[in-house]
């Protein structure tokens, strides 16, 4: 390693570290006011607003960004914007979130006497406590008192990471208070991998009347009319109540490829007691399970043990989950 490549690595451990350390600090100074905090972005039954200036502004942007992708209303209002005209975006139903790490930022003034005007709730996130702020906001969280990572510790660098924890800390406990599912995250994030890590496999599995279904009973011409007419490659076997007991795949036919196979029951084909699953179920998880018993398609069946749907390893492939 040269010496110019510690150096840089010197640089960037101690950034983090200050930044890390600051953070320790913040976790321990919550108290009363985050709680409080809390009660009041629950109670208001519109969006959470959020605002700031400067590097403030665009952690602003991301902390409106996660509240509203875990199931809380939100969206960024630009303080300048907001005293041209943007303030008509602001109901008397949401609660703003304005950050600022002096608590002087001018471009907030406008918003802080709207909030005060109409008696909208007010979160000021400032390392200033005594400032405007600070003073004017129903709830201030107040950051600690801790130097910025660049050398001149001027450059918003350990006040924006607080300022963005911070945000990620009121995010997380509405969602973990209202009960947020996984089911819930994915419907805010239909799109992208972690999108396709959410489907469940009722989400991609064949039902209704492309459900390749037959009786124990049935003659093996009959299980393979079934099998090509809905083309997954297998059809499940039924007993008299609608209960799955067993499979016929194209392994299965290989298995039995003689003669008389035409005139065998599906029966006496059959591999009984087929692996499967819940149509609840993530689809990564099923895709696993075909994985790991090299097998091509799955039965998703109902707390009764009837066949809701049939999983093919195609559908998670096209899905995007391989």
């Amino acid at each position: 390693m040269t010496a110019a490549v510690a150096s840089s690595i010197a640089i960037a451990r101690r950034v983090l570290t200050t930044e890390a350390e600051a953070l320790g600090v913040l976790a321990e100074s919550l108290g009363h006011p985050f709680d409080a905090a809390i009660e009041a972005l629950e109670r208001a039954s519109g969006r959470v607003v959020v605002t700031g200036m400067g590097k403030s502004g665009h952690v602003a942007r991301k902390i409106s960004a996660t509240l509203a992708s875990t199931g809380c209303p939100s969206f960024y209002v630009h303080p300048a914007e907001a005293s041209h005209g943007d303030l008509g975006m602001v109901t008397r139903d949401d609660a703003v979130v304005a950050l600022s790490n002096s608590g002087e930022t001018p471009e907030l003034g406008d918003i802080i006497a709207y909030c005060r005007r109409f008696d909208i709730p007010l979160i000021g996130i400032t390392s200033g406590g005594d400032s405007t702020l600070a003073l004017a906001a129903t709830v201030a969280l107040v950051l600690p008192n801790h130097p910025e990572a660049c050398p001149n510790r001027l450059a918003p660098t350990t006040s924006t990471t607080m300022m963005l924890a911070l945000g990620d800390a009121l995010a997380i406990t509405l969602l973990e208070r209202k009960g947020f599912t996984a089911a819930d995250f994915r419907l805010f994030h239909p799109g992208g991998q972690l999108g396709r890590r959410l489907l469940r496999v009722s989400d991609l599995m064949h039902g209704g009347e492309d459900l390749p279904l037959a009786a124990p009973a049935a003659p093996m011409s009959e299980v393979l009319l079934v099998m090509t007419k809905k083309s997954l490659g297998c059809a499940g076997i039924v007993d008299p109540d609608g209960r799955l007991i067993g499979i016929v795949t194209d392994g299965d036919l290989r298995r039995h490829m003689r003669g008389d196979l035409l005139s065998l029951s599906a029966a006496e084909v059959m591999s009984a007691s087929p692996k499967t699953v819940p149509p609840s179920l993530l689809a990564a998880e099923a895709l696993g399970i075909m994985n790991a018993k090299a097998i091509t398609s799955l039965f998703a069946v109902n707390e009764a043990g009837h066949p809701v749907g049939v999983l093919h390893v195609h559908d998670c492939l096209r899905a995007g989950l391989a």
